[in-house]
């Protein structure tokens, strides 16, 4: 099974013409599955609900995503912010549609000049019937379909967005596997609280599965975990691993970070500059953590309120981000972990 997640800017019509609504938290989802030559094929679409007035849902969807959506209704601050986010993420795959009001005109050249002004020139206009858009949006499955394979073969990451006791089930915890595989009766190590945990079952669409992928929303049944280790920015990995018998030596996938030195690729949209105090927020793997700038002199330098955990390989991009600026979104950023 090959899950394609979306992260959409629109409408709730627009997203019902596409696929199935299934979950209306802070974050709307809804899915289409379909079957392919090697399986079941899914796309998944992530829509927060509230953008632009709350930003970290809109945040926690690029995380997840691997292309966007974007609905056009029209050309403001909003519209800029959300080319900023879609482009600070690395989303540089996506679809998107023009859909005026009724009575109101939108100029396609200067959206997409903006577009391109914002690192999005890659991305295809498309119309708003829902057929042809998810016909489209399989295209851009296959066009990255050698991503979404070569993401199930890296180190597991799953951040915990939801975590609940269920009666004759136990401790629960829900969230995307953004890279990696687990399987039941896995091993496991939550951060930041280094509890422990082992999977007892897993559900990926409501079905019971022996094994979720990469880019799977995942339902993890634990045992041996105590609720205390999980918060709603906890990260699943699988332990490091010491064999000196089989001299094997494989180390937590994630390093911890409390002050990075951190290059900031600046969006061609913003122009504030950051200075020594400033408060900035970070936003990589569902993680949304505040930290305040040390030094510019020779490099942005930031130290981070509570631990930021990121890949040692293949990291994603971090957003990083200043809630009172406008657009609030700074640009992406690569960290270098400062001892």
């Amino acid at each position: 099974m090959t899950v394609l997640n979306i992260a959409m800017i629109g409408s709730d019509d627009l997203a019902k013409s596409i696929a199935k609504a299934t979950d209306q938290r802070d974050v709307h989802t809804y899915v289409h599955k379909e079957s392919g030559e090697h399986g079941p094929r899914i796309l998944s679409i992530i829509r927060p609900a509230k953008m632009p007035e709350r930003i970290r849902p809109f945040f926690n969807s690029l995380c997840a995503a691997r292309v966007g959506l974007l609905e056009v209704t029209g050309i403001d601050a909003a519209f800029g912010e959300v080319l900023v986010g879609f482009a600070s993420a690395g989303i540089n795959k996506g679809i998107f549609v023009i859909n005026p009001s009724d009575g109101e005109w939108i100029d396609e050249d200067q959206v997409k000049g903006f577009l391109a002004q914002a690192g999005l020139s890659s991305w295809t206009q498309g119309g708003t019937d829902g057929i042809e858009l998810r016909s489209a949006l399989y295209g851009l499955m296959d066009d990255i379909s050698s991503d979404l394979e070569s993401a199930k073969k890296e180190p597991l990451v799953v951040p915990v967005d939801q975590y609940f006791n269920v009666k004759g089930i136990g401790l629960v915890a829900i969230g995307y596997v953004q890279s990696g595989s687990i399987s039941v009766h896995d091993e496991l190590h939550l951060l930041p609280a280094e509890g422990p945990g082992t999977v007892k079952s897993l559900q990926v669409m409501d079905d019971d599965v022996s094994e979720a992928v990469a880019g799977d929303r995942v339902g993890i049944a634990l045992r041996n975990t105590k609720e205390e280790h999980l918060t709603g920015g906890s990260l699943v990995i699988h332990p490091a691993i010491e064999d000196k018998n089989k001299g094997i030596s494989i180390p937590l996938c994630l390093e911890m970070h409390e002050k990075s030195s951190v290059e900031l690729t600046v969006s061609p949209f913003q122009k504030r500059i950051l200075a020594v105090g400033d408060v900035v927020h970070a936003s990589i793997d569902l993680q949304f953590v505040v930290g305040r700038v040390d030094s510019i002199d020779s490099g942005l330098v930031v130290s981070w309120e509570s631990p930021l955990f990121v890949r040692k390989e293949n990291p994603p991009t971090v957003i990083l981000a200043q809630l009172d600026s406008k657009p609030r979104i700074m640009g992406s950023a690569k960290l270098i972990r400062l001892s």
